[in-house]
């Protein structure tokens, strides 16, 4: 089966080459297997685009042949990731039928936090049909159970549709060889093989991610960055994570823990972070510090969630707006030092609460300070960073699927 994923940036296909060396040293060349399923790949990310939509505007739309877009429709129809729908009524010749995703096919996602989780049900097109708010605790097993017996209640109660597999969004950074959580500062779950147990309790492939990363994906799939080759994807809660997106692909580098600029160090004699450094761009610019800035100015008032202080500054507090500008203040030179790295187009913000314009032209003016040239990048907030995490762990369920991935997993 072939799943919608980072391709859907590139909407190209891939011409043969010259065999490169058989030699570790050289970069594969994609076989005409892989070129098929990157081209399926497309069709199918043209049809989530477009649908409902017909198979000649279909080839029109993804530059591919007429032949092949027919081929890999049918293919996609016996694998029932598309199914057909209305008859178009046209002046002359043969009524052509309406191609949409399937819409019976659903994955189950999981946003894993250090203090609880969201499950939630999603069909291809990223609509939810359930979502349940859980808690958790430090002990994996214990909590990994608490997500399977919340999954199995779903599946019980939607019997008609087909589960395509698993999506687990988490704080940490992904081994993409074991599929192993390798790193999370945030959450105290050492090395717990974390795919091995959920599947074998759920019986459904499982796939982890980075939230980051996830997040990412889900923007590629379900949302708005069609033509963006560069782009960062940030996200703030707890702690900071980003996903890097560099000529249209996902970068992951060596054993998948590119993109930790969260625990790059922004102050050596800063606070301690969770990573064990000192002064790094989570501990002084995610929803925790901000929390921490609040309780240094206010220490007799107890403490206090980010919503909370969110909405003392709203109401005029003087205290908790200076503790959200000085997060602002710090989010935005972080971004200013990624920028000056990556030169993304466009970086995208996904956090757990949307930060007022107030604070936003704190960010994007310290993003933008002293830059060598050019504008810089455009900044997005992209709304509910709990509904992107569980997006994105549906793409990432999606993702094993993928021509793309597997053309990708080879080099």
């Amino acid at each position: 089966m072939v799943r919608p994923q980072v391709s859907v940036i590139r909407m190209q296909k891939i011409r043969a080459r010259p065999k490169a060396p058989a030699d570790r040293n050289h970069v594969q060349v994609a076989s005409n297997e892989m070129t098929r399923d990157i081209n399926r790949d497309v069709v199918l990310g043209r049809i989530r685009a477009l649908q409902p939509v017909s198979r000649v505007d279909l080839a029109r739309a993804s530059g591919l042949q007429p032949s092949t877009v027919s081929s890999i429709v049918e293919q996609l129809l016996h694998e029932r990731w598309i199914c057909e729908g209305a008859i178009v009524k046209t002046a002359r010749g043969r009524r052509p039928t309406l191609l949409s995703l399937n819409d019976n096919l659903v994955i189950l996602a999981a946003d894993v936090r250090p203090s609880h989780a969201v499950v939630a049900l999603l069909d291809l097109n990223g609509r939810f049909l359930e979502r349940h708010l859980l808690p958790l605790c430090g002990d994996p097993q214990r909590s990994l159970k608490t997500i399977v017996t919340v999954m199995e209640e779903i599946r019980a109660k939607h019997p008609g549709y087909t589960f395509e597999g698993v999506g687990i969004s988490l704080p940490g950074r992904i081994n993409l060889s074991t599929g192993q959580l390798m790193m999370a500062p945030n959450l105290s779950w050492g090395d717990f093989d974390v795919k091995r147990y959920l599947e074998a309790a759920l019986k459904l492939e499982v796939q982890l991610e980075n939230a980051a990363n996830a997040s990412l994906l889900a923007e590629l799939w379900f949302g708005r960055m069609e033509g963006v080759r560069n782009a960062v994807l940030l996200t703030i809660s707890e702690g900071l994570g980003t996903g890097i997106l560099a000529e249209g692909r996902l970068v992951t580098g060596q054993h998948g823990l590119a993109g930790e600029f969260g625990h790059i160090c922004m102050d050596p004699a800063g606070p301690v972070c969770s990573c064990g450094a000192r002064g790094c761009w989570e501990v002084l610019a995610s929803s925790r510090a901000a929390l921490r800035y609040y309780a240094e100015l206010e220490p007799d008032l107890g403490s206090k969630t980010i919503l909370q202080v969110m909405s003392l500054a709203l109401s005029g507090d003087a205290s908790a707006n200076k503790a959200l500008q000085q997060q602002a203040l710090c989010i935005g030179r972080g971004l200013h030092l990624l920028n000056a790295v990556l030169s993304p187009d466009l970086i995208l913000i996904a956090s757990d609460m949307l930060f007022p314009d107030m604070y936003m032209t704190i960010i994007e003016r310290e993003c933008r300070a002293d830059l060598m040239a050019g504008e810089g990048p455009r900044l997005v907030l992209i709304g509910d960073g709990e509904v992107m995490r569980l997006r994105g762990a549906a793409a990432v369920a999606l993702r094993r699927h993928s021509g793309y991935y597997r053309a990708n997993q080879a080099l």
